[in-house]
């Protein structure tokens, strides 16, 4: 079973797609802010981090690059999860290190596909 880690700051979204997640099977742990998300990646050893950009404590970009940085998280997949589908998003997730990017809100089959594809490697 693949461990996702959520890392989401909104109780209704990360209720909603942490029970959604788990009826797909796969094993879900939460951080409620960036800097929770950095100490998690690192205790939980997960196969792949679902990342809010806007978070309290420490940002997603931030938390992305210090998880990347690290050599004992720098291989987890980081999809960066995003209410701000500007031009330019994908591009700075992309910079951060994240590995795919989806907007919110959650189109459930589109985000499994993407987690899907980055487990398989």
């Amino acid at each position: 079973m693949s461990k996702i880690l959520l890392v989401e700051d909104n109780e209704m979204n990360r209720d909603m797609l942490s029970r959604r997640l788990k009826r797909k099977g796969y094993d879900v742990v939460i951080a409620t802010d960036g800097g929770q998300g950095v100490e998690m990646a690192h205790q939980e050893c997960p196969n792949l981090i679902l990342m809010d950009m806007s978070l309290p404590v420490k940002d997603g970009w931030t938390a992305t690059k210090e998880i990347k940085a690290a050599a004992d998280t720098q291989h987890i997949p980081i999809i960066a999860l995003t209410a701000h589908a500007m031009s330019g998003d994908r591009e700075q997730a992309l910079a951060a290190g994240c590995d795919d990017y989806d907007t919110k809100p959650i189109e459930l089959p589109r985000l499994l596909s993407k987690i899907e594809t980055l487990l398989a490697g």
